[in-house]
């Protein structure tokens, strides 16, 4: 912002980089651009100080559509002042000392751009319906007004430049915006109910997958184990069976060795039965041709075999003439009784050992 030292007869003027001054005198231009600096007299000077840098002017109004709907619509208006001469000559931006009013330029400038652009955009939307305005009223404003404002004369002819012309928002009043809303909002809400649905038929869906996995699981775990319990019962039977044939095998062989063993003993039995009676057949027939006196002392023999030790023998007359008797006697008439009488003392005497 420019700068004012003022002194008792004389001022001195410091411009800024973004302010074009224009300095009257007796009605004539003495200094006039951006960023001068000089004095000057304040009883026979005017100053004016133009911004030349880009203005924006925020804008908003109402209007009627076709079908007799209110809209509001908020744009925003970007120019800049072209020709400061023309515009200080036009305009108010005169340099007041302090204390007075300030300069009315710029309210100038916005009310005659924004009248422009409200009577501009009015009779647009007054072709449109609500529903087109909704649409593309955006769009169809943004053109329109910047057409209208870059080819004002009025504007041209002041020095001011329209950069841009923005419409943010064209949008109806609040009960018919609501109004609006409320089917969008609506589908919105049954989208999102439906999604809601969705995502739990897909969870259960999951649910029941899962839940048929795990009974199929438990159905295949059952059948291993009944396969298992019969596996286990078939080798359990198959063990026995086998155990019961090897007891059976094992008590037959055991059978055939106690039967063979009986045998064999029946037959050493047998065998030794035949040789004794074998022998004592032989003996008696040995014996049968024997004297008597021969198995008398046979008989004696195997009975001292017998007796216990006898330390001293008397031998009495008596006895001794009976045997000597007996010895010389003839052998003739008692051969025979005399025989079975040895055979049968023999057997005596065998039998006593």
């Amino acid at each position: 912002m420019a700068s004012i030292k003022r002194y008792p007869w004389i001022s001195h003027f410091l411009g800024s980089p973004t302010g074009h001054v224009v300095h009257l005198q007796k009605g004539q231009v003495r200094h006039q651009g951006v960023g001068h600096a000089f004095w000057f007299r304040p009883a026979n000077s005017v100053l004016s100080e133009v911004p030349v840098d880009d203005q924006e002017l925020p804008t908003l109004f109402h209007a009627i559509t076709r079908d007799h709907q209110d809209v509001s619509v908020q744009a925003n208006v970007t120019y800049r002042f072209i020709d400061p001469v023309s515009v200080s000559t036009r305009l108010d931006f005169g340099l007041q000392p302090a204390g007075s009013a300030q300069a009315t330029g710029k309210e100038q400038v916005a009310t005659i751009i924004g009248q422009l652009c409200q009577s501009h955009a009015i009779d647009q939307i007054a072709t449109t319906t609500l529903a087109e305005a909704l649409e593309r009223g955006v769009s169809q404003l943004r053109s329109v007004l910047t057409e209208a404002l870059r080819a004002d004369a009025r504007l041209q002819s002041t020095g001011i430049e329209i950069l841009a012309v923005q419409v943010l928002a064209v949008r109806p009043e609040a009960d018919v915006e609501r109004a609006l809303q409320t089917p969008v909002r609506e589908q919105l809400q049954a989208e999102a109910d439906r999604a809601v649905y969705e995502r739990r038929a897909v969870a259960v869906e999951r649910e029941r997958t899962i839940s048929e996995n795990e009974m199929a699981s438990q159905i295949e775990l059952a059948t291993r184990r009944e396969h298992l319990v019969t596996q286990e019962g078939a080798n359990a039977r198959r063990q026995a069976e086998e155990k019961a044939a090897a007891g059976l095998i094992e008590a037959q062989a055991s059978a055939e060795r106690q039967g063979i063993n009986a045998s064999a003993e029946a037959n050493q039995i047998r065998l030794v039965g035949e040789a004794d009676a074998a022998r004592e057949a032989a003996t008696m027939d040995v014996y049968r041709d024997m004297e008597q006196a021969t198995l008398l002392a046979l008989a004696l023999r195997d009975a001292a075999a017998s007796l216990p030790n006898i330390g001293n023998l008397t031998i009495t007359p008596d006895l001794l003439s009976g045997a000597l008797a007996g010895l010389f006697r003839e052998p003739a008439a008692s051969t025979a009784p005399s025989a079975a009488a040895g055979a049968r003392a023999a057997t005596a005497v065998r039998v006593g050992k």
